[in-house]
């Protein structure tokens, strides 16, 4: 501060006495503004609280901007943090006391001067700093970094380290020094309390320091000297006398402190709202960002809504809608991104500090293109939580934007991500796609090159995409298969082709024909199982539109494909086909399940085997019954005719052709139905060959009491070789083995991973038994299928629509993250969430 010119005895006196008289006069006028009852100008702390948070009269509106021109822009325009006093304390402070008058105690009059709160980041601090400024640094403190950020490194490999911030006394303990603050905007440390007072030009108080190599002799001889100590002093003086509100200006104090109060809880409700929208995916924005407008959007209708009831979000409309003393309203566009932005890194934030308290997960992918042919790359990791007992828990870190669909860029973006969030990826232990030549190839894909980085990450491959892969294998084999396909697609497109074919049809029948994704094989069980149950409805649908359809081609089409569903041949197919698709499909829906484990999985998928092998033996004259009974109930005749082939004329051949079957019944069961079941026996074995050696590798946990000790010992040794990377272990084998001959008593001895699990955790014996505790969480962490990542394309087709396709990727990924991982964003303080808020960058009003 520029130091006042001298002035003579009669002039300072009657230079000090104009001063005091329009400081009083001031004072008198704000108070009366502020609360307009009649009284003493000394209005007490408690009635000027209270004044602070009614409205503000409409002559003080009368001077603002309308609420139209600031809602439109959706920037905040003035500042409330202007409402901070300007005198500090008492004269002992060694500080220079302003003018009283100078303070501006309520929102309104803060915004007219147009001064911005302290900036966070001590680089940028003005040079010159104001009493306000001050006074605002003081109640907020100095800037704490996070204790896992991690310091960029300088070109001589050094960098600023955690334990500059601690003070190490001779008898080993350590003291925080609050007073040291970290710059990331210029890699630098500065002193707190020196920036604030101190007069002199020198590293810790101005540029900062950068000197990592004798950063810790220079910050012991700093905090050494006397005039820091003073100026520590003067600080927590200061800070002490906020607290208990002795300062000269208490009573403005105890104003915008009530001011501050009223912005957090408007901020409470604005995040509340954002959450509720976006866990319902629904769009917060249409033509108009104006309040009272009928198109506004489901954001300020809500906010509107709320105000009916609640009486802080109602004074605050009150205040937007009259322009009362301020443009800042916080319900702009740019204010509703940075509030997901917030919260999503919030959210962010929770699930990496369940991760590294885990330690161990794994990482599931998935990519598919968006309404602006932009291709999303969705990232899921699966972790043991450990909270109150162990279970799996899988979690949505965002969508990427994957400007190729190489194995070598996504493996990049994704090693990129994990490295933002500072999660190390040398405890990953499993890795997840579908069945692409990019994802899971074996020299070029995602998963090689991860595999090279860590031999650890094993590969298990989406269980669902290989049990569908399998029913497509077991379609394509058989002619017959195909052919039955098509008919119930064309009986689909006949009915939803036409609304008045459509009713024809659910005149006769109560479940409805359903079509199916092209990849999803297990999903046409929905269309068998319409005409399984209702062929004789069907046919009668089919029958009335041949009788009413005017168009000649419909007429020929109901008339061919009612022939059709009235066929021994199709009857037989239909029963087979759902029996096949029944056993799949139950399988599919619980490998889908985000805590399915990996040995469940595994047998699950030897039942499903067992089970088609013995349908093999019995499936046919089984599907033969069930053919009669349907004929019977359509009142057609249950016979098999055989269709004449035309002979083509063959050369000589060594091999005679095989003699055709002359029975069309076993014809049938040899060319369709052994041909298919066979196929999809064999496709299980083949497919899931990689699943099941990756289960073999962990399969002494769950049957080591089967084995032998020199079995047990060798098998345990296997394990520890598997789980080792770069001589470093998860695992030692040799103590594992002997856990395991010390194992107590299970209750049952067909127990899976995560029975062990919580069986170790409810007898409370994880520390006796350290190696099995750790192998179970790496066993239980390896995923089973890509399923939540396929859910998450679910949430972006429903937050990305056509009338949203010009979202931005921030916001996409911020209402995505809210939106899928519900649960922790309910979990979070509304306080903590402020916080971020407020500290993110400057704002004009104090939070």
């Amino acid at each position: 501060m520029s130091k006042r010119p001298k002035l003579s005895g009669a002039q300072g006196r009657k230079k000090r006495k104009e001063e005091e008289e329009k400081r009083e006069k001031d004072r008198d006028a704000l108070l009366k503004f502020l609360n307009p009852t009649p009284g003493p100008s000394t209005t007490s702390t408690a009635a000027a609280s209270t004044s602070a948070a009614q409205p503000t009269s409409d002559a003080a509106s009368a001077a603002q901007p309308s609420h139209d021109a600031a809602a439109s822009s959706g920037l905040p325009v003035a500042s409330t943090s202007a409402a901070q006093p300007t005198s500090f304390a008492a004269a002992s402070s060694g500080v220079p006391v302003a003018s009283t008058s100078a303070a501006q105690p309520s929102s309104d009059a803060a915004a007219s001067s147009g001064l911005p709160a302290a900036p966070i980041d001590p680089a940028d601090w003005p040079s010159a700093l104001t009493e306000k400024v001050r006074t605002e640094l003081v109640h907020r403190g100095p800037f704490v970094i996070d204790s896992d950020f991690t310091f960029p490194k300088q070109k001589d490999g050094r960098r600023c380290q955690h334990d500059y911030f601690n003070r190490l006394l001779i008898n080993g303990e350590k003291v925080r020094r609050t007073w040291l603050m970290y710059s990331k905007k210029e890699d630098s440390l500065h002193c707190f309390c020196c920036k604030m007072f101190s007069k002199r030009d020198y590293k810790l108080s101005r540029e900062g320091l950068k000197d990592w190599k004798n950063a810790s002799h220079l910050l012991k001889v700093h905090e050494d000297s006397q005039e820091h100590n003073a100026h520590m002093a003067t600080w927590k003086d200061l800070e002490v006398r906020f607290a208990k509100g002795l300062t000269i200006d208490k009573q403005e104090m105890a104003l915008a402190e009530a001011e501050r109060k009223r912005w957090r809880e408007v901020l409470h409700r604005l995040v509340a709202i954002i959450q509720s929208l976006a866990e319902r995916n629904m769009a917060f924005r249409e033509s108009t960002d104006t309040l009272n407008k009928p198109d506004n959007g489901n954001f300020l209708k809500e906010v509107e809504l709320m105000a009916k009831f609640d009486p802080v979000m109602k004074q605050h409309v009150s205040r937007v809608e009259s322009g009362a003393g301020s443009h800042i309203h916080y319900l702009g566009k740019t204010i509703q991104n940075e509030l997901i932005d917030t919260i999503s890194s919030r959210i962010i934030k929770r699930i990496v500090e369940d991760i590294k308290t885990s330690k161990y997960f794994s990482i599931i992918l998935d990519c598919t293109p968006d309404l602006s042919h932009k291709e999303q790359l969705s990232v899921i990791v699966r972790i043991v939580s450990q909270e109150d007992i162990p279970q799996v828990k899988e979690h949505f870190l965002g969508f990427l934007v994957a400007e190729e669909s190489t194995g070598d860029h996504l493996s990049t973006l994704i090693l990129k991500r994990i490295e933002e969030l500072n999660i190390p990826f040398e405890d990953c232990r499993g890795q997840s796609y579908d069945n692409g030549a990019n994802m899971k190839g074996k020299n070029k894909g995602v998963q090689a090159r991860l595999l090279q980085l860590n031999s650890r990450a094993f590969l298990v491959p989406c269980g669902a995409h290989t049990l569908n892969l399998v029913v497509a294998d077991a379609a394509k084999s058989s002619p017959d298969a195909l052919g039955y396909f098509g008919h119930l697609a064309k009986l689909f497109k006949l009915f939803s082709a036409s609304t008045h074919r459509w009713g024809v049809l659910l005149k006769h029948v109560k479940t409805t024909l359903k079509s199916w994704a092209e990849t999803r094989w297990e999903s046409r069980i929905k269309s068998i199982e319409a005409v399984r149950y209702q062929a004789r409805q069907v046919r009668e649908a089919l029958l009335e539109v041949r009788e009413t359809a005017k168009d000649p081609v419909v007429r020929v089409e109901a008339q061919s494909l009612a022939e059709e569903i009235g066929s021994y041949r199709f009857c037989i197919c239909t029963a087979i086909w759902y029996d096949i698709l029944s056993k799949i499909q139950y399988v599919s829906k619980l490998m889908q399940s985000p805590s399915m484990q990996l040995d469940v999985a595994v047998d699950l998928l030897k039942k499903t085997k067992d089970s088609l092998t013995s349908y093999r033996n019995t499936g046919f004259s089984d599907a033969q019954t069930t053919a009669k009974e349907m004929c019977e109930e359509m009142n057609v005749e249950a016979e098999l005719k055989q269709k004449r082939l035309r002979t083509t004329k063959r050369h000589f051949g060594y091999e005679s052709p095989d003699e055709p079957i002359q029975d069309a019944l076993k014809k049938m069961e040899t060319t369709f139905f052994n041909v298919v079941v066979d196929t999809a026996i064999s496709s299980l074995d083949e497919r899931f060959q990689n699943l099941g050696e990756v289960n073999d590798k962990f399969g002494v946990l769950l049957n080591f009491h089967n084995l032998q000790k020199e079995e047990l010992l060798q098998q345990c040794q296997t394990l520890s070789t598997t789980l080792t990377h770069d001589s470093q272990l998860d695992i030692n084998g040799t103590e594992l083995a002997m856990e395991m001959q010390n194992f107590p008593p299970l209750p049952s001895k067909n127990m899976t991973n995560m029975e062990l699990l919580t069986f170790l955790h409810e007898k409370k014996v994880a520390e006796i038994y350290p190696n099995m505790w750790v192998a179970l969480r790496i066993f239980a962490t390896l995923p089973v299928t890509v399923a939540a990542a396929e859910r998450s394309f679910s949430k972006l087709k429903l937050i990305k629509t056509y009338l949203r396709s010009t979202m931005m990727q921030e916001r996409l990924s911020g209402l995505s993250i809210i939106s899928i991982n519900h649960v922790v964003s309910n979990q979070l303080s509304y306080d903590d969430v402020v916080d971020d808020f407020a500290a993110r960058k400057t704002r004009r009003v104090r939070l």
